[in-house]
């Protein structure tokens, strides 16, 4: 039997990358998965791919940073398979520039996606865990919560921001058995991984990681299932970095 065996997970920015790699994860471990993302080509190539290996699969069409988008999610995930027993907030984006030369523009979309993304998610998801006794939200953030990242000041605050509303929100789910734990990825190999930035960039982030190399979409997407699975069902409230070693390096020199 699969880890998540009569499961139902919702995973966001599911198009491609890591929402893509966790999709195709949870199916082949017994979840029907919802596969949630504003590009509809990509999640609907998704999802056709988990059903081609087998599993079982359905495509909404989700800006995460609108509300009606959100509870139409839920509600097709209900309608579809009857529950929700997790949720993976993986949606996200990255706008770089400078603290003064960002744009309220800029403010409004990084925050709206990648904070209010996640806090709407939780929303609409938790009373529907609550109903069914309980569940898993995996919220994502960044190794960049935690520095100060030149030229991503919102990127950052917004990663930051996650981390704390993840704690808040397993204390409070807690006493409904809904484990809320958060992870947070280093530079990994995808559109806005490694698609953002020069050779140059790249050969240096990999100089810097101790393993030598840019992190992979399975790389995270093992660790939500674990967090998506009863083995993690005592551990709540937690980030934790897959970064092949980088946060923890006192050789970086930048």
């Amino acid at each position: 039997m699969g880890r998540l065996d009569n499961k139902t997970a919702i995973i966001t920015g599911a198009a491609a990358g890591i929402g893509r790699a966790a999709a195709i994860l949870f199916a082949q471990e017994g979840a029907k998965v919802v596969v949630a993302d504003i590009a509809v080509e990509g999640g609907e190539q998704t999802a056709r791919m988990v059903r081609e290996a087998g599993g079982e699969a359905i495509f909404v069409r989700t800006d995460v940073s609108r509300a009606g988008d959100i509870k139409r999610m839920i509600k097709t995930a209900i309608d579809t398979y009857s529950k929700i027993d997790v949720l993976f907030n993986n949606a996200g984006l990255a706008l770089f520039s400078a603290l003064t030369e960002s744009t309220e523009t800029d403010f409004d979309k990084m925050i709206g996606v990648n904070l209010k993304g996640e806090w709407l998610g939780m929303k609409y998801a938790i009373p529907e865990m609550i109903k069914n006794g309980g569940g898993s939200i995996i919220n994502t953030s960044s190794i960049d919560a935690d520095h100060g990242h030149s030229g991503a000041s919102i990127y950052c605050a917004s990663k930051g921001a996650i981390v704390s509303m993840t704690k808040v929100a397993a204390v409070e789910c807690g006493p409904h058995r809904i484990r809320v734990n958060c992870i947070k990825p280093g530079p990994t190999d995808t559109a806005q991984g490694t698609g953002l930035h020069s050779p140059k960039v790249i050969k240096h982030i990999e100089a810097r990681t101790p393993d030598g190399r840019w992190g992979r979409p399975e790389d995270i997407a093992h660790l939500a299932l674990f967090f998506a699975s009863d083995e993690s069902v005592h551990i709540s409230g937690q980030d934790l970095a897959v970064d092949g070693g980088m946060e923890v390096n006192s050789n970086l020199n930048m």
